[in-house]
């Protein structure tokens, strides 16, 4: 956290250096712009269901960027001066919660009184508390009452709707003049994510099992939750986090007495661990797509949200024996 502080700092020092220098020259420009290109919100976002849902909500109104570079992990990232720059000079900035992103209180801190409006993607949605043995093993430090969550809050469709209201919110709040178009955009997109919701529901009722083995870290306990799977991990919530020999012994032998012929493996990391469970049991690979990001040419290419659950479902579908 003292980098980020320092990085802050070097930050403000730089914005208003620029600011003295070359801010009357800005202003002559912006007025030179036209009505369409002044009002249009630009909107900052921390990860890519955040992003995607941004860009649902927002449609062509907004100007939507990706702090997390495409092809990087998440959960080891931190703000480089360029996105804390990006943050300050927002109107709207969209994280995901403090269990994800802890470094996004420093920062707002350092940036308070500004016209930003923040929106914290986790307010009222369904959390999983996590027990005190799973908050030490994911590092994190928990709220007021001791207790921390499952970060992954966007893989319950639900909690995803959940978000797109509170962005929605935030937009509006931003942008009041178009808060009817960002309400009539959410709830279109709220209708998609209830009908992905229930196709996983129909398609996951009937399957020879409901073990979900998965060789990376635990993000799958809201979609394992929310259609009734039996899952388990060989690492903890960050995926920094490490498999114990205990744990990969232990992983083994359940797939062997449970006849599991499927492990997942998630995106943008080496699947060594399902490899090496795979290799040990005989059992087949199958990527199980997280969505915290995806890769460069996945993103220049444009893939959204709903494209990445829906091949979710059609690997599940295979990797649990679903008819």
């Amino acid at each position: 956290m003292k980098k980020i502080a320092v990085i802050i700092l070097a930050v403000s020092v730089i914005l208003s250096v620029f600011a003295a220098v070359f801010g009357g020259r800005l202003k002559r420009e912006e007025n030179s712009m036209n009505d369409s290109e002044e009002s249009r919100v630009k909107i900052v976002t921390t990860l890519f269901p955040l992003y995607d849902f941004a860009r649902q909500v927002g449609g062509g109104e907004a100007d939507i960027s990706l702090l997390l570079p495409p092809g990087s992990e998440a959960h080891s990232y931190e703000p480089s001066p360029q996105a804390i720059a990006s943050i300050q000079s927002a109107d709207v900035f969209i994280y995901t919660g403090k269990e994800m992103e802890p470094w996004v209180a420093e920062v707002l801190e350092a940036i308070a009184g500004s016209n930003l409006i923040v929106v914290d993607s986790s307010s009222g949605v369904n959390l999983i508390k996590l027990d005190s043995d799973e908050d030490e093993e994911s590092g994190h430090e928990g709220d007021d009452t001791g207790h921390s969550f499952d970060p992954h809050i966007w893989l319950d469709f639900a909690n995803a709707a959940v978000i797109v209201e509170n962005i929605a919110s935030g937009l509006e709040a931003a942008d009041p003049g178009r808060g009817h178009t960002y309400k009539k955009n959410a709830e279109n997109y709220k209708n998609k994510l209830f009908e992905l919701d229930a196709n996983f529901k129909e398609s996951l009722s009937d399957c020879e099992r409901k073990d979900l083995v998965h060789g990376g870290h635990y993000a799958f306990g809201y979609l394992a939750r929310r259609y009734g799977l039996n899952y388990v991990a060989a690492q903890g919530f960050s995926a920094d986090s490490e498999a114990s020999p205990k744990t990969l012994v232990s992983l083994v032998e359940m797939v062997r007495q449970k006849g599991v012929r499927y492990i997942f493996y998630e995106e943008l990391i080496d699947p060594k661990i399902a490899r090496t469970i795979a290799n040990e049991t005989g059992a087949e690979l199958l990527l199980l797509n997280a969505a915290h990001n995806i890769a460069k040419d996945d993103f220049e290419g444009g893939a959204t949200f709903l494209l990445i659950m829906e091949k979710n479902l059609i690997n599940l579908r295979k990797g649990l024996g679903c008819r």
